[in-house]
């Protein structure tokens, strides 16, 4: 993941993500159709570093493995997957998600169910490795498109190792987007309001 999670922790995070579960589990019909694509953060619209500037990689065709802590395609239909990873010269590190989907209905389906993911990391984290502490938080929705909602996770090794995390999941229509933001250091080094901003405008920059 993009803020650096020590070996022990990505263990567990690997773990937790391979048995998230299969809520949405795909049915006989082939991926969803292709649309007009959904548009991305730039490096300037992620919440400002005190110290270095944002660097935004190139939109990347497929699911990036910087959300496969807590987020994942399993049990999911084979949906239109497009990402986009940013970093800063330290130890910041940022990716967005896209997911186009067949319908509306479909879309709320997924936002959900990649929420219920991000909402239970931390236990099933804390499951899946003795080594590791986690704690998550509810940051609450936004009123932006057909709505959003912001979550942060801590996580803590038996060594001492620590790292903060943001993440949201909002949708437009039948697009789902997850933002993930990511550092060392604990709930406090997290900057809420400035997250959700990015959260906001990753939503209704989509089209």
């Amino acid at each position: 993941m993009p803020m650096r999670i020590r070996a022990g922790a990505l263990t567990a995070l690997t773990v937790a993500a391979l048995t998230a579960g299969t809520v949405l589990t795909a049915p006989a019909a082939g991926a969803a159709p292709k649309a007009a694509a959904p548009k991305f953060l730039s490096a300037s619209q992620l919440p400002p570093h005190p110290t270095s500037a944002w660097t935004a990689g190139p939109v990347t065709e497929g699911f990036p493995e910087g959300l496969g802590f807590c987020v994942s395609t399993e049990g999911v239909l084979d949906y239109d997957y497009r990402h986009r990873e940013f970093r800063t010269d330290l130890d910041a590190g940022a990716v967005q998600l896209t997911v186009v989907t067949g319908t509306a209905a479909q879309a709320k389906a997924l936002a959900k169910h990649y929420d219920d993911l991000i909402r239970t990391c931390a236990h099933r984290i804390e499951e899946s490795d003795p080594d590791v502490e986690a704690e998550g938080r509810d940051y609450g929705s936004l009123p932006v498109e057909e709505g959003a909602r912001v979550r942060g996770l801590h996580t803590e090794t038996s060594w001492g190792a620590t790292d903060i995390s943001l993440l949201s999941v909002g949708r437009d229509g039948r697009t789902v987007t997850v933002v993930s933001w990511g550092q060392m250091g604990d709930f406090d080094d997290a900057p809420v309001a400035a997250f959700k901003k990015t959260t906001a405008t990753a939503v209704n920059k989509l089209y």
